[in-house]
């Protein structure tokens, strides 16, 4: 492990929708605009290390992206155990198809979904109960 990195800095995803891919991750997923331009979006997804928050990057892309052609799996978004059953009814209402799985190994219990660009989205959450009886 490399002991000088202390944080997520940044995810960037190239998107072939911007508008309706920025609406997702403002509507759907919740976050906050930290930025934007011609071609760009910044999210705030929390607060970071000495000023650099940590954010997810829209791009407009001008090529097709895919599971083909992208090189990411998928990223996720911790959320708190009190909110993962209001987050999966939530997501569910808004008609996406959410994919739950538990993690047993690290005590995690996830929701996946996808973005409309077709990238996976996990919210995940920290759950003792998960693989204690193992």
């Amino acid at each position: 492990m490399n002991k000088s990195i202390r944080a997520l800095g940044e995810v960037g995803l190239r998107v072939n929708h911007l508008a309706p891919t920025t609406a997702f991750y403002r509507d759907v997923v919740g976050l906050e605009i930290f930025d934007e331009g011609p071609g760009y979006v910044f999210f705030r997804v929390a607060e970071g290390i000495e000023g650099h928050p940590q954010l997810l990057v829209l791009f407009d892309r001008g090529v097709e992206v895919g599971m083909a052609t992208t090189t990411l799996d998928h990223l996720a978004f911790v959320i708190d155990m009190d909110d993962y059953e209001h987050e999966r009814r939530r997501l569910e209402g808004l008609g996406l198809n959410v994919f739950v799985k538990q993690f047993p190994r690290f005590h995690w219990r996830s929701l996946f979904f996808s973005d409309p660009e077709g990238n996976t989205v996990e919210f995940v959450a920290n759950d003792l109960t998960v693989g204690a009886a193992e």
